[in-house]
């Protein structure tokens, strides 16, 4: 069984609501749920969330919501991984073994089907554990600049100072959307940051970690963008 664990706890501190906040004319999970729907590889897609509001517009837009998180997966610092883990002890205890399971963002609003589909077929083909989703930077990493403690510019590689931009190593970014890991690699308990993790790349115009007010307005330039352009 394929399963698509979307976490969505309630009380976002930067963006209050941030789950389901209304972009773009649906709340946000709606997008994550409906493009879950859409990629027909899931068995079964389920939110994971400690928030009864958040469970009730998750059913509205057609996920299941079988279980209510408990407190202590739900506070400030209780990592993805752990969500994940409870979320396959809960449902197996119900239904039986599952066999894959993405870990789909519900602030990923960019995200398509054809991305989900695209995660599953590269973790079956390359047999990794795990495949993720990520994004080149648009600008070579090792020219990174630091501010210290005075308040001075600083390089993070001054080796790279000379060097010409083809030359540098191009660097890639989790893009912040899906995690798809076979079930013993998700219950094993290694992130996919550390794991044999193969990478699904997306384009950077379909890109955009959703933390701030910022990081919102940004996202829904490119979204409408991408709707004007039929991307």
């Amino acid at each position: 069984m394929k399963v698509a664990v979307i976490p969505a706890r309630g009380g976002s501190k930067r963006i209050p609501g941030k789950n389901i906040k209304d972009f773009c004319g649906k709340p946000m999970i709606a997008w994550s749920i409906e493009s879950a729907k859409s990629s027909k590889c899931f068995d079964r897609i389920i939110v994971s969330t400690d928030d009864t509001e958040i469970a009730e517009v998750a059913r509205k837009y057609g996920a299941e919501v079988p279980f209510m998180r408990p407190e202590s997966l739900s506070d400030d610092f209780t990592g993805t991984l752990a969500v994940i883990i409870h979320a396959i002890e809960m449902l197996e205890n119900d239904c039986g073994e599952i066999s894959e399971v993405c870990c789909l963002y519900a602030t990923a609003p960019l995200i398509t089907a054809e991305d989900i589909n695209r995660g599953l077929e590269t973790l079956k083909a390359s047999g990794c554990e795990y495949a993720i989703g990520v994004s080149s930077f648009s600008y070579p990493i090792q020219r990174a600049l630091l501010i210290d403690e005075q308040q001075k510019v600083k390089m993070v590689d001054p080796s790279a100072f000379s060097a010409r931009s083809q030359d540098l190593k191009e660097a890639f970014h989790d893009a912040g959307q899906f995690y798809w890991g076979t079930r013993n690699a998700w219950m094993s308990g290694v992130p996919s940051f550390l794991a044999d993790t193969a990478p699904v790349i997306l384009p950077r115009y379909r890109v955009q970690d959703i933390d701030t007010t910022e990081d919102w307005y940004r996202a829904e330039l490119l979204f409408r963008a991408m709707s004007s352009y039929g991307s």
